[in-house]
């Protein structure tokens, strides 16, 4: 580990603000001589004390609990001590700078000799100090942050089984049976002269297409929890008038944006999350798409643009009380033309007609929803059509959290595995290349759980944790 994982950290466990009670929490090695002095007496083990909390001249700052947990029987591995006062900010600043302080002490002539060195711990570096301390995984501490930024009770729940460790164990049950088919592949290498042919023997092929199946479970699963983790960006794409800011508040089910008779009510972009079955669903309202000499409005026509771009899928809302207009048709197909090239092909547009309760009989001139943003008929509609554009599915055996560069190794493995099996099903095998395939393979899956990762992508990871965790 690097010198700053040895130092003693602290931080306020708690969110900023008022509130009934505020955590301080202290990780680091050897901390029972320190716990001493902080607190005048010794603590036992997991169990919470009730006491005063005074500064370096005995004043109670506070009174409240103390908890100790002895490494390595502890969150982060090392002595953990956590002082849970009133949850009020000075009170826990407060707190803060007396741990410091005494931290700082020295007495030679005593027991307690020098204190260890102690500091603010970054964001993230309790989790860290559990991944260091082989605690929890990567996959483990990533749930961590996931279960508190969580948006639904899905993504929650999902969070839950991550940290629980269930991801993990997918990972390693794949990991292993790649373990043991390499160990197969070397022995085979190692021992050409031998008459036992290891892979036919052993079924080398049956064990690489097991683990193929469990490999796509797995990133089905996955794909599923990073949609509960990500959520997805709908925009509102269309003419002014077209209904478009009352799609968005019959989708949230409030008023949030404003709708008049006025064309170009709408100025700039106008966003809500809702939940379909658990999954976040980011809508954003843009302002109506036209030619327009009002710098304002050109503004807002630019920042609905950039929200195109940046959607995973566009609602192009049609208007079908115009559907009729020649000029307003003409004006529909310009508009889908730049959509078509603002966005990737992968980019789902869905075309939505508004205003059915209008028109009992539409006539639709491509396919899509029918609805009316002001009776609520079709949303309905609507909303299984966009969980089954981004393609969810409710898992039948549950489903864990996932992050997009979980899903870029499983993709690493999946086409290291592919390509392992050409090799094992070619007449004149090529073993050395097969054994390096399930090689890379294998190292993919461990920068999943962070077995193989790098100190660049810890620091990323960690540093998106609050502080405290």
């Amino acid at each position: 580990m690097l010198s700053r994982h040895h130092d003693p950290i602290i931080a306020i466990a708690t969110a900023p603000g008022r509130g009934a009670v505020g955590i301080v929490r202290v990780s680091g090695k050897g901390l029972q001589r320190w716990v001493v002095h902080l607190l005048g007496r010794s603590l036992r083990p997991r169990e919470a004390t009730y006491l005063p909390f005074c500064d370096a001249k005995g004043t109670p700052l506070d009174q409240g609990l103390a908890l100790f947990f002895p490494g390595p029987q502890s969150f982060t591995g090392e002595d953990v001590l956590e002082l849970q006062a009133h949850g009020g900010p000075v009170v826990l600043q407060l707190l803060l700078a007396r741990c410091l302080e005494a931290a700082a002490e020295t007495d030679p002539s005593t027991k307690l000799g020098y204190l260890p060195t102690m500091r603010l711990a970054q964001p993230g570096e309790f989790s860290e100090r559990a991944f260091l301390n082989d605690k929890i995984d990567l996959t483990q501490a990533e749930a961590i942050a996931d279960l508190i930024d969580a948006s639904t009770e899905a993504a929650a729940r999902s969070a839950t089984q991550s940290l629980s460790g269930a991801f993990s164990r997918e990972i390693h049950a794949m990991r292993d049976g790649l373990i043991h088919l390499r160990m197969l592949v070397e022995a085979t290498l190692d021992f050409p002269e031998e008459e036992i042919d290891f892979l036919e023997k052993s079924d080398a092929r049956g064990q690489l297409t097991h683990l193929q199946q469990a490999l796509q479970a797995v990133m089905q699963r996955a794909t599923q929890g990073a949609l509960l983790r990500e959520g997805i960006t709908v925009v509102i794409a269309g003419q002014p008038n077209a209904g478009k800011s009352s799609l968005l508040n019959a989708l949230a089910g409030a008023e949030l944006a404003i709708v008049t008779p006025i064309a170009g009510t709408t100025r700039d972009k106008v966003q809500q999350t809702i939940q379909i079955e658990g999954v976040p669903i980011h809508v954003v309202d843009t302002a109506g798409l036209r030619p327009s000499d009002d710098d304002v409005e050109k503004i807002g026509i630019a920042r609905a643009w950039e929200a195109i771009e940046g959607a995973d899928v566009v609602l192009f809302l049609r208007d079908l009380t115009r559907v009729d207009a020649i000029d307003y048709i003409a004006a529909d197909a310009r508009i889908a033309g730049a959509i078509a090239q603002k966005i990737s092909k992968n980019v789902p547009v869905i075309d939505v007609w508004n205003k059915v309760d209008a028109m009992p009989t539409p006539t639709l001139r491509s396919r899509g929803v029918a609805l009316s943003a002001k009776t609520g008929a079709g949303l309905e509609q609507l909303r299984r059509l966009l969980l089954e554009t981004v393609g969810w599915q409710v898992p039948s055996g549950g489903t864990f959290i996932a992050r997009e560069r979980h899903l870029q190794a499983l993709r690493r493995v999946s086409v290291h595995l592919d390509t392992a099996a050409q090799h094992l099903s070619m007449e004149d095998q090529a073993l050395d290349l097969l054994a390096e395939e399930l090689r890379l393979g294998q190292n993919a899956l461990s920068e999943i759980t962070g077995e193989f990762t790098s100190d660049d992508l810890l620091g990323v990871i960690f540093s998106q944790f609050c502080i405290g965790k």
